[in-house]
């Protein structure tokens, strides 16, 4: 008598296939049964299950799912026909449903699924009984290769198209900014020649602690110190507090053909982490280079319910201070800047990040001197990252890495607290909602925290229109519109 087939957790294609179900929020009990069922009908073979990315297993646990529902609906109004559960006639009314259709039934069901719309299609069910379909987008890996893990992009409320950019995952250079990146501009002094390995193992700090106030900024486990982390936090919500340089001649206040200068509102001297790189002697897993070894994180990107457009969140704990991504996106000048929020006027945009922690190390700054990140056309996952008032669960920390004098630096988030796996991360843009003189309109915050700084969402029904940028009445010269963080 042949034996019946038999599937546990400990098979590493099993774990795989459950790893692609939960991140869809899937749970294993739903999963297991049809799982079971494509692996019969295909004779053992992993081929079927595995078709586009897994899309085959999730789209038959999806129809099964389904079918159970309307069934069990039928069975609640007198209507027991067929039946794809043993639960649907003997009270149960679909739970744990067990899958006992033909030998080709959830085959069938996927192939007809894929046919007529492809994998990212959902049938419901309406409240009239009218059967319609519901899109939902899926997409395996928004970044196409370009990190070191995939992140997928999943749509469960179907009323959104999948957001339109280029994903990138180094910054680049629009047009003017000035960068400049060599290594010949690396003095001795500003790296660690003579490491070996490891530096975070040596005796005593290299070259390049010298950043950090002597110390390490990581742990050997890879995380932000926690001291590192709580002096970060504090430069960020109570800013008065610390040193801050104010320009002469301020290149966001600068207006040029006017002839005016506004006055300068300070730039915060913040903490930065300074990172081995290329020069150094240590190897590229020493403990000294987090960011830039990219993201290790598992994340998706999703559409939230709660009015904030897309958001992002991690798909494992994750715990305080762990490197999640960078914010990547083109490199502008203010004034390039200003005239794209001119050009783009009225539609979806993510906000500017302007690269100003440390003007106070240079002089009087030229215009193409003057720089920010926007990740509008082209950026990587960190474009999601919704904004939460007073007690997000990311801070965004300038990383020193290829430049020796912090003229263009990167931005790089770290967790401030604990995160549990499907929790939304989150950053406070540090908006003054009650700015009315700024040029960029803040959007009505959805953040839902207690402590949300923009009073005006009471009572508000609207859905947000995230994160848009309605510049100020053009002006003949060129002042600038991006955020200081």
């Amino acid at each position: 008598m042949e034996q019946p087939m038999m599937l546990t957790e400990q098979d590493d294609k099993v774990r795989k296939a459950l790893e692609k179900t939960r991140e869809l929020s899937i749970p294993d009990e739903k999963t297991m049964p049809v799982l079971l069922k494509l692996l019969e009908e295909a004779g053992g073979s992993w081929s079927l299950v595995k078709l586009d990315n897994y899309s085959a297993l999730i789209d038959a646990v999806l129809s099964v799912d389904e079918e159970n529902k309307k069934l069990t609906e039928g069975s609640s109004n007198g209507n027991r026909g067929n039946t794809l559960s043993e639960g649907s006639s003997n009270g149960n009314k679909g739970k744990n449903p067990k899958v006992i259709d033909s030998p080709v039934s959830l085959k069938k069901i996927y192939e007809t699924r894929s046919a007529t719309s492809g994998p990212s299609v959902q049938v419901v069910q309406n409240s009239t009984g009218d059967r319609k379909r519901k899109y939902r987008n899926r997409i395996s890996d928004i970044t196409k290769g370009s990190e070191s893990v995939e992140i997928s992009l999943v749509d469960d409320v179907g009323s959104e198209d999948a957001p339109k950019f280029t994903y990138i995952p180094h910054n680049i250079v629009y047009q003017s900014a000035y960068v400049h990146v060599s290594l010949a501009r690396i003095s001795d002094e500003d790296c660690c020649a003579n490491c070996k390995g490891d530096c975070l193992s040596a005796d005593l700090p290299c070259a390049c602690a010298r950043e950090t106030s002597g110390e390490y900024a990581y742990t050997n486990g890879g995380l932000l110190k926690e001291k590192f982390l709580d002096t970060c936090l504090k430069m960020k919500k109570e800013p008065d507090r610390f040193h801050k340089f104010y320009c002469k001649d301020c290149p966001l206040e600068r207006d040029h053909d006017n002839g005016t200068y506004g006055k300068c509102d300070g730039h915060l001297i913040r903490k930065f982490i300074k990172e081995c790189w290329r020069k150094c002697g240590c190897a590229m897993h020493c403990g000294n280079r987090v960011v830039q070894r990219g993201i290790r994180c598992k994340l998706q990107v999703y559409f939230t319910q709660e009015g904030k457009g897309w958001g992002l969140r991690t798909l494992q704990d994750l715990p305080k201070g762990t490197f999640v991504c960078e914010y990547i996106g083109e490199i502008l000048t203010n004034t390039e800047l200003y005239d794209r929020n001119i050009r783009f006027s009225g539609e979806r945009h993510t906000y500017p990040v302007t690269l100003d922690a440390d003007w106070g190390s240079e002089k009087e700054l030229k215009d193409e001197e003057a720089l920010c990140l926007d990740a509008t056309i082209c950026g990587n996952v960190a474009r999601f990252i919704n904004h939460r008032c007073e007690d997000a669960n990311m801070i965004d920390i300038p990383v020193e890495i290829e430049t020796p004098d912090r003229h263009y630096y990167h931005i790089a988030f770290f967790t401030l607290r604990d995160v549990k796996a499907m929790d939304e991360l989150t950053w406070d843009y540090m908006i003054d909602f009650n700015d009315k003189s700024h040029p960029v309109k803040a959007f009505q915050c959805c953040c839902g925290s207690e402590s949300c700084r923009d009073k005006k969402r009471k009572g508000s029904q609207g859905k947000l229109e995230r994160r848009k940028i309605v510049p100020a009445k053009k002006q003949s010269g060129s002042k600038v519109v991006a955020f200081k963080r």
